[in-house]
């Protein structure tokens, strides 16, 4: 079964809104971390790093495909703050996209400005998405809040990342330690693969599944519950656990709970 725990300890809040965010399941799995904190605690798809900051590990190694995302955390290891003028304003937002469009255009992507452009478009955009097309250019609407309270200095987050490592690459590219504790939770086993240019399809996940199959440390891998997940994991010897979760983001405002798998390998009872 399953654990659960009530913590008292204030965390950072994540600084993005993110779809699929896992703040909701540190609580699940803080009781399995709290076995391997001496370990260093490693993210394949860090997203918008509600995990790892309700983890607090002191060794970390975050990995994401999205390079905008990556870049974002990089200025906050430098204490980034935001000089420009946000609002919560059509006009400004799709301005302030092809703005951040065409500098990815440019090779202008890795800028203090672009880390400033992703987090408003994140936090102006359609329900949170973070989406791009193939020629890799943010493409999510204007979103439908009426109130946003936005950030303009990360200093609070200074001293927590400034411990982490942050890679941008596919995840078969990380360097693992023979220790690793591996919490990986990819782009789940839905229709939307269009969190980067490069998609992520089901050999992905396939890929993935054997990868961490062969791993003989602490594995945990959080996916949505299919049929072919489950057996995928099954088959590979992963202890696996299902559970409802809340449904945060959804295209349709359904809010039912989303049947969720967590497949664990090298736990422990």
């Amino acid at each position: 079964m399953l654990q659960e725990l009530t913590s008292t300890t204030k965390l950072l809040k994540p600084p993005l809104k993110w779809a699929g965010g896992k703040r909701w399941l540190v609580p699940i799995l803080r009781p399995y971390w709290d076995r391997f904190t001496d370990r260093r605690y490693v993210e394949p798809f860090c997203g918008g790093l509600a995990t790892a900051l309700g983890m607090q590990p002191q060794q970390a190694l975050l990995n994401d495909l999205n390079p905008h995302l990556i870049n974002f955390y990089e200025w906050l290891q430098r204490g980034l703050k935001i000089d420009q003028s946000f609002f919560n304003d059509s006009e400004k937002y799709y301005e302030a996209r092809n703005r951040f469009n065409e500098m990815i255009r440019n090779g202008a992507a890795e800028t203090a400005e672009s880390a400033e452009l992703f987090y408003y478009l994140n936090r102006t955009g359609y329900n949170g998405l973070c989406r791009f097309n193939r020629r890799g250019e943010f493409n999510v609407p204007f979103g439908t809040y009426k109130t946003i309270n936005y950030a303009s200095d990360f200093f609070d987050y200074v001293n927590t990342l400034s411990a982490w490592e942050f890679r941008n690459g596919d995840f078969q590219s990380i360097e693992l330690q023979d220790d690793d504790f591996i919490y990986a939770d990819p782009p789940y086993d839905v229709e939307f693969v269009s969190y980067s240019k490069e998609g992520f399809n089901w050999e992905d996940q396939e890929r993935l599944a054997e990868w961490l199959a062969k791993r003989k440390s602490p594995v945990i891998i959080s996916n949505q519950q299919t049929d072919r997940t489950v057996k995928l994991y099954t088959d590979l010897g992963f202890d696996v656990h299902y559970f409802d979760a809340p449904r945060r983001i959804s295209s349709d405002g359904n809010r039912k709970p989303a049947k969720e798998v967590l497949a664990l390998k090298n736990i422990g009872d």
